[in-house]
């Protein structure tokens, strides 16, 4: 089939399967990636969809087709594609995945050498280019398939972040969403003193609870319930592929990835003294308080995996993290992972005797958010324009949309990469101030 060119998004692919995206389109992919990048040996995994033992299948005939090397690690977390690239020194990879889209969804992340990202400016739409044209790479020789066991190094590796001995006997709530996060749990469930409570926890591609996304409001709900009805310690959830990690306090509150971007902020600065840290610009004053409370240097940086790795290693920060609850840090080849920040807050709860709801609460109880509001528009640049020019004695920056701050409040108002959508982010010193300029706003957006 000639495959939808819009399943190519800004940092990956993603499309609905067999009508958008299938085998031989995947086949195609893994040629041109193999064109683009010239790679001698790279790494090929798979999330746990019902398509993707196909669609990797097809991928890895691509790229053997075209006479480079597979390794091959079955099924892994986004995260452990990022750490086995860079780990191992290969020249690049990629993980058949479409994230915490529905399960009809099929698709592909990819990385070029030490796990540097490839979105849409950096080689992605010249993959999606070469893959349409359809042309064979004929070599004169097939590359190999080369079966690895990567969660063993990859445990060493998330476990060298703490100190395992530090962690007390914790109740944790878990929920992986069905998906791979469940790997890197049932093994360290071995090796620390956790009663783990487990949700959603065998793998399952049909996710039959829907959408495996955290993030969405209708998906707390559970976790929520399980945390207070188990009077558990925390509760923790994952997207379907592990690279985003959500919480929940012993109270049964679900904590922004803003907050927890501040408080992890702090632990890291503890051994990196003055190190720079990176926040997107959608909310920013709990995470500059941390960084600066903690000697740290605090930089904004534009959303998105790809710009965040690039400021980081343009910086060399230390961390960074986002609102959507990715995290990065540097001593993890400068790229995001689901399990770290689970193991750091386990020990910091362990090592300070508070309660996560204490730990955040310096934050939570000062800064009020209005999570991000999606708006559909006509002309997304005009009205990002008249909402700018409404607010203008405000103090603004550009690095993402625009953002508009004043004393006591701030905004933050971005385009959608994919859709005629604005993206909206409120933030103030009382609930009360956040939820009148939050709806001042919409008014003005949505007029």
């Amino acid at each position: 089939m000639a495959f939808d060119p819009k399943v190519f998004k800004a940092y990956d692919v993603r499309g609905i399967y067999p009508t958008q995206i299938d085998e031989e389109a995947a086949y195609q992919i893994g040629q041109a990636y193999v064109k683009v990048f010239q790679p001698k040996k790279i790494l090929i995994g798979k999330d746990v969809r019902l398509m993707s033992p196909s669609m990797w299948g097809a991928a890895v005939e691509g790229v053997t087709d075209a006479g480079v090397d597979v390794v091959d690690p079955g099924i892994i977390t986004t995260d452990m594609l990022y750490f086995g690239v860079a780990y191992y020194g290969l020249d690049g990879g990629f993980s058949v995945t479409a994230s915490h889209n529905p399960k009809e969804y099929t698709g592909m992340k990819f990385v070029r050498e030490k796990s540097i990202a490839v979105s849409s400016d950096t080689g992605l739409f010249s993959i999606r280019d070469e893959a349409l044209k359809g042309e064979k790479v004929n070599p004169s020789q097939k590359g190999k398939v080369e079966t690895i066991n990567l969660l063993d190094d990859y445990l060493k590796h998330i476990l060298s972040f703490v100190d395992p001995a530090k962690i007390k006997p914790l109740r944790v709530v878990v929920n992986p969403n069905f998906g791979a996060g469940s790997l890197a749990l049932e093994r360290l469930e071995k090796v620390l003193p956790l009663q783990l409570i487990k949700l959603n926890f065998e793998m399952n591609g049909e996710f039959p609870k829907g959408r495996p996304d955290p993030l969405v409001p209708e998906n707390r709900g559970e976790l929520i319930e399980t945390v207070l009805k188990n009077k558990a310690d925390l509760g923790v959830a994952w997207d379907a592929d592990a690279d985003r990690c959500f919480f929940c306090d012993e109270k049964g509150n679900f904590l922004e990835g803003y907050f927890i971007t501040a408080l992890l902020a702090s632990v890291v600065l503890k051994n990196y003294p003055g190190g720079k840290v990176i926040s997107d610009t959608r909310l920013v004053w709990a995470v500059e308080e941390a960084v600066e409370k903690s000697g740290g240097i605090f930089i904004q940086n534009k959303a998105g995996h790809a710009f965040i790795k690039d400021g980081m290693r343009r910086e060399n920060a230390v961390f960074a993290g986002e609102m959507s609850a990715h995290y990065y840090f540097r001593d993890n080849f400068y790229a995001d992972n689901g399990m770290i920040p689970f193991l750091m807050i386990l020990e910091l709860i362990s090592t300070t005797g508070k309660p996560l709801s204490q730990l955040v609460a310096p934050y939570t109880s000062k800064y009020f958010v209005s999570g991000e509001i999606n708006a559909e528009v006509q002309d997304v640049q005009a009205k990002i324009k008249e909402v700018e020019s409404h607010y203008s004695d405000g103090e603004k920056n550009y690095i993402d949309g625009v953002s508009v701050e004043y004393p006591d409040w701030r905004f933050n108002l971005r385009p959608s990469n994919t859709e005629p959508l604005i993206r909206l982010n409120v933030e103030a010193r009382s609930p009360e101030l956040m939820a009148q300029k939050r709806d001042e706003l919409l008014a003005l957006i949505r007029d």
